[in-house]
């Protein structure tokens, strides 16, 4: 899109769409803030969201007809981008049999066995609704298992919105966390130890300040939450070691690494095996899905065959598992990551081209791991949240709707992942790095607080 055309199309995104005011006004007045899910507001970059209408592959379209290259992709369960044909055709298939049974179905059977063959440290799993629920689900499974209460998180990283995950740092290095929302008692909270991510010494010192009180250290082994931060090397190895020497369990968070670093994920990826996984996000195929899986030993302490409670009417839906079968099925006929490395790495190219034009490489970072990246309104190479946590927002915010008033829907909000798909082509990935520069341009020429 170049020339008047493209012109006149960033001006009417500039405008805003007239259906997607409509709906937001009709929104706001019968959902809190308009919105299923806060991110989705706008809230981090100023103005009103768009609504979505379509998305077919790379491609998203909104309420007023205007197309966007989409680098959401649902926040990551589309690695073969929107809709592809093999999960219309599965999802064709699961509805005319039926939506839900209240029973078992084969399709669970299936995708569990599928499961436990590509994840590493996964030999039994149990299905859910959603990440959240995976997470709620992993860490009252470790404590059912150890007998202890207290958890590890890292700072800055997200587990889904359960009362033990909503917790802050703080002050010190590991200390007891402190309410993250209103409504999560301080009870809950103070059972929680936060400590930063990429630091083994840190988690070393909360062993150290509770000996025999951590039943497990829930981390992303890539961390994605906070915006794309890689492990550096040696950390992941270390927090497995430590957990172990400390009779505590190690939980992988991988509902955004499952699939889409490596068949086996994160875990694969890095050659560490955590004693519990949770998955989402590509195991649904873009439906509402969650798991959680590891040894038989562990997973069998799970009600039924064991004391520890958990249940879903909905868990293990047909229609979300024949979306899995067909998505890992796809993974393992047609292995999607040699072409999304060669996507991520000229998106890298051409990115960081786009940045040292604009003259600002010391004022932004660009981060990747395989299809993952976030660029960053801060300088340098970042390992932790308090490090990611520097970034002008504002300008990230100017960036955002300059990027959008040019066709291309990032994250609206800085510590969010980009996500490639397989369905984003070359030409999309060339339009999108000279987005990038013109939109350095227009953020770096905005006054400071310059969102929108």
């Amino acid at each position: 899109m170049t020339g008047e055309p493209g012109r006149r199309a960033r001006a009417r995104a500039a405008a805003g769409g007239v259906k997607s005011k409509a709906l937001f006004r009709r929104a706001t007045a019968l959902m809190p803030g308009g919105v299923s899910s806060p991110v989705r507001s706008f809230a981090s970059v100023g103005g009103e969201p768009f609504f979505a209408a379509a998305g077919r592959g790379a491609r998203l379209r909104d309420a007023d007809g205007r197309s966007y290259i989409d680098y959401v992709q649902s926040y990551g369960p589309h690695l073969f981008g929107h809709v592809p044909l093999f999960v219309r055709n599965a999802l064709s298939r699961a509805i005319r049999r039926g939506t839900s049974f209240g029973a078992p179905t084969e399709l669970e059977v299936r995708l569990a066995g599928r499961v436990a063959s590509m994840v590493p440290s996964i030999e039994m799993v149990r299905f859910v609704s959603s990440g959240t629920e995976a997470t709620m689900s992993a860490i009252r499974l470790a404590r059912g298992a150890t007998g202890r209460a207290r958890i590890v998180k890292t700072d800055g990283g997200y587990h889904g919105h359960g009362d033990a995950f909503l917790v802050s740092a703080g002050s010190g290095v590991a200390t007891l966390g402190i309410a993250g929302s209103p409504g999560v008692p301080d009870a809950s909270a103070a059972l929680t130890t936060v400590v930063p991510y990429n630091d083994a010494g840190a988690l070393a010192r909360a062993f150290e300040s509770f000996p025999g009180e951590i039943a497990a250290f829930i981390v992303e082994p890539l961390a994605a939450n906070m915006g794309v931060v890689p492990p550096r090397p040696g950390y992941l190895q270390a927090v497995r070691d430590l957990t172990r020497e400390n009779g505590a369990l190690l939980v992988f968070d991988e509902v955004i690494s499952g699939f889409r670093l490596a068949p086996g994920g994160a875990q694969e990826r890095y050659g560490v095996l955590p004693d519990l996984t949770t998955l989402g996000k590509i195991l649904g195929g873009g439906l509402p899905v969650g798991a959680y899986g590891g040894s038989r030993e562990l997973m069998s302490r799970m009600a039924p065959s064991g004391p520890v409670y958990q249940a879903g009417t909905l868990s293990g839906n047909p229609l979300a598992m024949e979306a899995g079968l067909a998505m890992l099925g796809e993974i393992a006929r047609r292995p999607p990551y040699a072409r999304l490395e060669t996507l991520g790495a000229r998106l890298e190219e051409g990115v960081r081209e786009a940045i040292a034009s604009a003259g600002v490489a010391d004022r932004v970072t660009y981060q990747r791991v395989a299809s993952l990246s976030t660029l960053f309104f801060a300088p340098g190479d970042l390992h932790d949240f308090t490090a990611a946590k520097t970034s002008d927002t504002a300008r990230y915010a100017t960036f955002f709707h300059a990027m959008r008033e040019r066709g291309i829907f990032l994250p609206p909000a800085q510590f969010e992942a980009w996500f490639l798909s397989t369905a984003h082509t070359e030409a999309d990935v060339r339009r999108t790095c000279r987005m990038v520069g013109e939109s350095l341009g227009a953020a770096f020429a905005a006054p400071e607080g310059g969102g929108r």
